[in-house]
C-alpha cells in the first residue's frame, strides 16, 4: 500500500490567502448589501481613500480570490481522491456524499449571507468525480473549454449572426432588489426566510449571468490536474514552470486588461456586455495565475516562507472562516443586527474587515496549534466517512 500525500503547506498559504481577500471584499461590499452613508459631507481624503480602496480591492481580488478557492477545491479533490486510490478504495461515490453534506452546509451559510458560494460548489463539483479518472489532456481539453465562456460565445455569435437579436434579460437584477428590502428592514427571521429562497436565486442566475458557472467547473478541473502533476511541490522543474506561468500570466493580463477598458467606446448594448464578460473573465484568470504563481515562488524561493507559513493555519481552516464571516458580517451590517451600513463608508468597512481577518487569523492560529482541523473541517470530515468501516 502506498504512503498517503503529505501535507502541502503552500496550498494552505495559498487558500487563506484566498480567504483573506474574499473576507475583505466581503466586507467593503456589506455582505451583498450595498447601502453606505452619504459622503457629500466627507471630506476630500476620505473620499479619495473610500475610491482607492475600492479599486484596489477589486483589482487584486475581484474575480480571482473566488477563482484560487476554486482551484483548490479541484486540487483537494485530487489529494483525497489519490489518497483512497492508493489505499486501493474508490472515492468517488464517497465525495458525492461529501458535496451533499457540503449542500447542507450551504445551505446554513445562506441563511446568513446572499452571496455564498458552498451550494453553488457542491453543484458544480459533480464535475471531479464524473472526469477523474479521464486522460489529462481530455481534462485540460474540458477545463479550457468551460474557461472559454462558452455560452457567451454562443451569445455573441447569435447578436452577430441575426440582426436586431438581443439575448433575454437576466433576473439576478430582480432577486438582488427583493433581497436588499428585507436586508435594509427586515428581522432576523424575515432575512433567514428571504436568504434561502430569493437569496440563493439571486446568488445561482447571478454566477449564471457572470459565467462564474461554466469558470468554477473550469477551474475545479484544473485544480485537479494540478494535483495529478504535482504541481504544488518544491521541485526545481516545477519552480521553473511556474515562473514561465507568471511571466505568461503578466504577459496576457495587461493586453485584456486595456481591451477590456476600450470595449465601451466601440461596442454598446448586449453585445458589450458578453464581449465585457468574456474578456473580464480571462483577465480575472490570468491575474489569479499571477497571484497563485507569485505566491508560490515567493514560498519556495525567499524569505518570506516564514511569513506566508503565518496563513497556513487561516488556509486549513477556511470552511469555518468562510462560514462565520458569513454570520458575522450580516450581524454587523443587515437591519436585523448592528446595522451598520448607516455609519460605515467603504474606508472603516475595510477596517472592519482587517480587523475580522485579524481576529479569525488569530483564532485560527491558537486553534491549530491544539486541533488538527477546524472545527466544521472536522465536522465536514466526521460526517464524510460516517458509516465507513475501519
Amino acid at each position: 500500500m502506498q504512503q498517503p500525500h503529505a501535507r502541502i503547506d503552500v496550498a494552505d498559504v495559498l487558500r487563506g490567502l484566498a480567504v483573506m481577500g474574499i473576507v475583505i471584499l466581503h466586507t467593503v461590499e456589506h455582505f451583498n448589501f450595498y447601502s453606505y452613508p452619504d459622503t457629500a459631507g466627507q471630506c476630500a481624503l476620505l473620499r479619495f481613500t473610500d475610491r482607492a480602496l475600492w479599486d484596489g480591492l477589486f483589482f487584486t481580488f475581484g474575480g480571482k480570490a473566488y477563482a484560487v478557492f476554486a482551484l483548490l477545491f479541484g486540487f483537494s479533490f485530487f489529494i483525497q481522491d489519490d489518497n483512497q486510490r492508493r489505499r486501493g478504495r474508490d472515492f468517488r461515490l464517497r465525495f458525492l456524499w461529501r458535496l451533499a453534506l457540503l449542500l447542507v452546509i450551504g445551505h446554513f451559510n445562506a441563511a446568513f449571507f446572499t452571496g455564498e458560494i458552498l451550494v453553488m460548489y457542491a453543484l458544480i463539483g459533480v464535475v471531479l468525480p464524473l472526469t477523474c479518472r479521464l486522460p489529462d489532456r481530455v481534462v485540460l481539453a474540458l477545463a479550457v473549454v468551460l474557461l472559454l465562456q462558452p455560452m457567451e460565445w454562443g451569445k455573441v455569435a447569435a447578436m452577430l449572426a441575426v440582426p436586431g437579436y438581443e439575448p433575454q434579460a437576466g433576473l439576478a437584477g430582480y432577486y438582488a432588489q427583493r433581497a436588499y428590502e428585507v436586508q435594509a428592514g427586515g428581522t432576523f427571521w424575515e432575512t433567514v426566510r428571504m436568504n434561502l429562497w430569493d437569496g440563493q436565486l439571486f446568488n445561482m442566475t447571478w454566477a449564471w449571468e457572470h459565467g462564474r458557472i461554466f469558470q468554477t467547473a473550469g477551474l475545479f478541473l484544473l485544480g485537479m490536474l494540478m494535483g495529478r502533476r504535482g504541481l504544488l511541490l518544491g521541485t526545481e522543474r516545477n519552480l521553473h514552470r511556474w515562473l514561465v506561468v507568471l511571466i505568461g500570466a503578466l504577459v496576457a493580463f495587461f493586453p485584456l486588461r486595456g481591451l477590456y477598458l476600450l470595449l465601451p467606446d466601440f461596442v454598446d448594448g448586449a453585445l458589450r456586455t458578453s464581449l465585457e464578460l468574456i474578456v473580464s473573465s480571462y483577465a480575472n484568470f490570468a491575474f489569479m495565475l499571477v497571484l497563485v504563481s507569485g505566491v508560490v515562488l515567493l514560498f519556495y524561493t525567499t524569505r518570506l516562507h516564514g511569513l506566508l507559513m503565518k496563513l497556513s493555519p487561516y488556509g486549513r481552516m477556511s470552511l469555518t472562516n468562510y462560514l462565520t464571516q458569513s454570520i458575522i458580517g450580516s450581524m454587523l451590517f443587515y437591519h436585523w443586527g448592528f446595522w451598520l451600513v448607516r455609519y460605515l463608508g467603504i474606508t472603516a468597512s475595510f477596517g472592519v474587515g482587517v480587523a475580522l481577518f485579524v481576529a479569525q487569523l488569530a483564532f485560527c492560529t491558537w486553534w491549530m496549534r491544539r486541533h488538527s482541523h477546524g472545527p466544521f473541517e472536522w465536522l465536514w470530515k466526521k460526517g464524510t466517512w460516517i458509516g465507513k468501516k475501519k
